[in-house]
Formats: structure tokens, C-alpha cells, sequence
């Protein structure tokens, strides 16, 4: 069976500087993103199609349905409640905030609604991260040392792995997880991406257990299999830097794709003007939900 081919569409021209942490909002019927460098993060309504941005006083780059009105945020150096119908923000606990060139990147909660999430040092200095857990009473556990660029985390079906991308390794890990104690252990590495291909970042999986995986500088997204490490899917777009990705809609049967104009030349964003946009494609398979925050 060859590789299967795929290509995405415009979605919203969000010109964002660095676009990341797509989602879908199952209890509001709406698709959520973020763009860091400017602190701010979109609402776009599935039903109506009808877009709605609010700015932070921080950078933010993730977004979790905590239930229809709350949304559990990651921003630079912590993460915090956001209630939509006030617009106000209520900090929940710091993360790495005593140092104020850290960030939180990407994460996800497991099935238990404990949030995994990582943190990065801003110009992206190697080992200056971690990885952590927070659970439901707001304990935070340092789950990963020494990590570069914390991105991608999803959980394999039957809920026994963990698998997790820090970009800088070209690869994707498998942790075993244990979802009663939270306790992880390092497998192995079940994917492995050459640098042609672009760099990994951001990650989702679909009902077959293969997992979408955004390449920066890859110009798409790539559907790997983490049984065999083998490539079985393109999904290409216009633009390099691809960020990250989602399955979206009431069936979840649409991949949302974000992208970024950071660290583009005039020259490179006159070839690829699409860049910083929010993408979609019908990927021909359905992803699971994510899980919800009990946080």
C-alpha cells in the first residue's frame, strides 16, 4: 500500500505570527487556536461561522475545554482559568514563572483530566525545559528533564502509552503510562523523521491509532503509524511552517491545521503568503476527542 495523498484548504486568514494549540470545544460547537506572540486567541463558531479573538496580557499557547463556559489555558509561566461569559482570567498555579524567559508550549489532559504539559526556554535553548503533570488539586510533578521544545503528546487507544515529541529530537517517544498513578516510563522511539521532512511539533491520533503530526518546515502534515515507524499519509500545504493540528466537527472528521509567519524572511513570505493561516482537510478518518480538564 503506497502513501496516501492529501491536500488542505484555507480555513481563516489569521496572519498569526506563531499560530498553535488548534482544538475543538464539543459543549460550545466551536474551534479554538492561539497565536503566542501576540497574546491573543480565536473563536471560530462551527454552526455560524462567525469568528470572536480575545488578547491576553500573556503569551498562550494552549487551550483546553474545562466545560462550556471555562476554557483551562497554558500561558507563560503558569496556567489559569478563563471564563468566557466575563472575559476575566483566574490564575490557578505557576509553572518555571521564576524564570521569565520560559514558556509553556504544548499539552493535553489524560483520561483521569490531569494536564501533561511542557515548557521551553524562548530562544529555544537546549534542555532548558521540562515536561509536567498537574493533577485535579493542582499538585504539579516534573514527569520529563531536559527537554528543548516540549510539543506533541497524544495517548494510545487502550489509554497504556504515551506517546511525546521534543522537537530538537527528530522523533516521536513512547512512554508507558500508568493512568491510575500518572507514573510514566520510557519505551522507545517509534518514530523516527529525517530532517528533509521537517522538524515535528505539533500531534494528534485517529480512531486507527496512527498519529497526524505537524512538521515545521515541512510544508504538511504527516499521518505516521507508531506500530512499524512508517510514513502512510501527506496532507500538503502552501506554506512551511506548520505548527500543529486538530480534529475538529460535531463527527471530528475535519483536521484543522495551524501555521506561523515567526522567523520568516520578506523574501519567504512573499513565496508563501499563506503563512501564519489556519488550514483544514477531510482527512478521510475520525480523531478521538480529547479529553476534558478536571482541573
Amino acid at each position: 500500500m503506497g502513501i496516501h495523498k492529501m491536500a488542505a484548504d484555507s480555513f481563516y486568514p489569521s496572519q498569526s505570527v506563531l499560530g498553535e494549540g488548534p482544538m475543538w470545544h464539543s459543549g460550545r460547537k466551536t474551534c479554538f487556536w492561539v497565536d503566542i506572540e501576540t497574546k491573543q486567541f480565536f473563536e471560530f463558531d462551527w454552526l455560524d461561522h462567525t469568528m470572536k479573538s480575545r488578547k491576553l496580557a500573556y503569551r498562550i499557547s494552549l487551550i483546553i475545554e474545562d466545560n462550556s463556559n471555562q476554557l483551562l489555558l497554558g500561558l507563560q509561566g503558569g496556567i489559569a482559568k478563563y471564563d468566557l461569559l466575563t472575559d476575566r482570567l483566574h490564575w490557578l498555579i505557576d509553572i518555571e514563572k521564576e524564570y521569565p524567559d520560559h514558556r509553556c508550549n504544548d499539552g493535553v489532559c489524560d483520561n483521569r483530566g490531569r494536564l501533561w504539559i511542557g515548557t521551553m526556554q524562548l530562544d529555544f535553548n537546549q534542555g532548558a525545559g521540562s515536561f509536567y503533570c498537574v493533577d485535579e488539586k493542582l499538585n504539579l510533578s516534573r514527569k520529563i528533564k531536559n527537554v528543548t521544545i516540549s510539543n506533541g503528546v497524544a495517548w494510545s487507544l487502550d489509554n497504556t502509552r504515551m506517546y511525546y515529541i521534543d522537537s530538537p529530537t527528530q522523533s516521536v517517544q513512547a512512554f508507558r503510562y500508568d493512568e491510575y498513578s500518572a507514573d510514566i516510563r520510557f519505551e522507545k522511539v517509534v518514530i523516527d523523521i529525517p530532517r528533509g521532512l521537517g522538524t515535528p511539533d505539533g500531534m494528534a491520533i485517529d480512531e486507527e491509532g496512527m498519529l497526524w503530526i505537524a512538521h515545521w518546515g515541512g510544508f504538511g502534515v504527516f499521518r505516521w503509524n507508531p506500530a512499524d515507524g512508517k510514513m502512510i499519509g501527506t496532507l500538503k500545504l502552501p506554506v512551511p511552517n506548520v505548527s500543529s493540528c486538530a480534529f475538529v466537527g460535531e463527527e471530528r472528521d475535519h483536521l484543522l491545521i495551524t501555521t506561523a509567519r515567526e522567523k520568516l524572511t520578506d523574501q519567504e513570505l512573499k513565496m508563501y503568503p499563506e503563512s501564519g493561516n489556519v488550514f483544514i482537510a477531510s482527512p478521510g478518518v475520525k480523531g478521538i476527542a480529547p479529553y476534558k480538564s478536571k482541573i
